[in-house]
C-alpha cells in the first residue's frame, strides 16, 4: 500500500508542477497579446503576469512539498523538529505568495475601482492571520519539541540498537567553577 500511496503523491506532484509551468506560460501569452493590442495597458498586462507567476510559485511549492515529504521520504519517522521545519518552510512560501498577490490585487483594484479595495483588504487581513497562526504554531511546537525531544532521541537510539545519550548537565554558576585570580 505504501508504494501505491507514494505513486499517487508522485503523480499529483508532477501534475501540479506541470500546471505551475502552464500558468507561467499562459501569463506570458496573455502579456504578449496585451502588448500587441493598441488599446491595452502595459501596466495591467504586467500585473496579470505577476499574478500568474505568484500563483504558479505557490502551486509549485505545494508540489515540491508533496514530493519531498510524501514521495521521497515516504513513511519514515520524523522528529518533531523536522516536521516543524518542513511545515514552516511550506507555509512561509504560501504566506509570501499571499502577500504578493494582495499587493498585485491592491494595485489592480486601485487602478479600476477604489471602492472595491475592501476585498484586497480582506485578503491582507487573511494573510496576516495566516502569518500570526504560523508564529503561534512555531512557538507552541518549539515548547513541545523541548518536552518530546528526548523521547524522540531515545526511541531513535533504540531503533538503531545503540544506547541513548544522557541528558546534558546543567551549567554550573561561574562563581563556583572558576578560581579567583587577582
Amino acid at each position: 500500500m505504501s508504494y501505491v500511496t507514494r505513486a499517487v503523491f508522485a503523480l499529483a506532484s508532477l501534475l501540479l508542477m506541470v500546471l505551475a509551468v502552464a500558468l507561467v506560460g499562459f501569463g506570458l501569452a496573455d502579456a504578449v497579446k496585451a502588448f500587441a493590442a493598441p488599446d491595452a495597458s502595459g501596466a495591467d498586462a504586467i500585473l496579470d503576469v505577476l499574478g500568474y507567476v505568484i500563483v504558479a510559485i505557490a502551486v509549485f511549492d505545494v508540489a515540491k512539498y508533496l514530493f519531498e515529504d510524501e514521495v521521497r521520504r515516504g513513511n519514515e519517522k520524523r522528529s518533531a523538529a523536522e516536521a516543524r521545519r518542513s511545515l514552516t518552510k511550506f507555509l512561509s512560501t504560501i504566506v509570501i505568495a499571499l502577500f504578493l498577490e494582495t499587493l498585485v490585487v491592491v494595485f489592480k483594484t486601485a487602478r479600476e475601482d477604489v471602492a472595491q479595495l475592501v476585498y484586497p483588504t480582506g485578503l491582507l487581513v487573511g494573510s496576516v492571520l495566516v502569518l500570526v497562526g504560523l508564529g503561534a504554531y512555531q512557538r507552541f511546537s518549539a515548547s513541545v519539541e523541548e518536552k518530546v525531544g528526548d523521547d524522540d532521541e531515545a526511541e531513535e537510539a533504540r531503533d538503531e540498537g545503540r544506547p541513548a545519550r544522557a541528558k546534558a548537565a546543567t551549567s554550573k554558576p561561574a562563581s563556583t567553577s572558576r578560581a579567583r585570580t587577582g
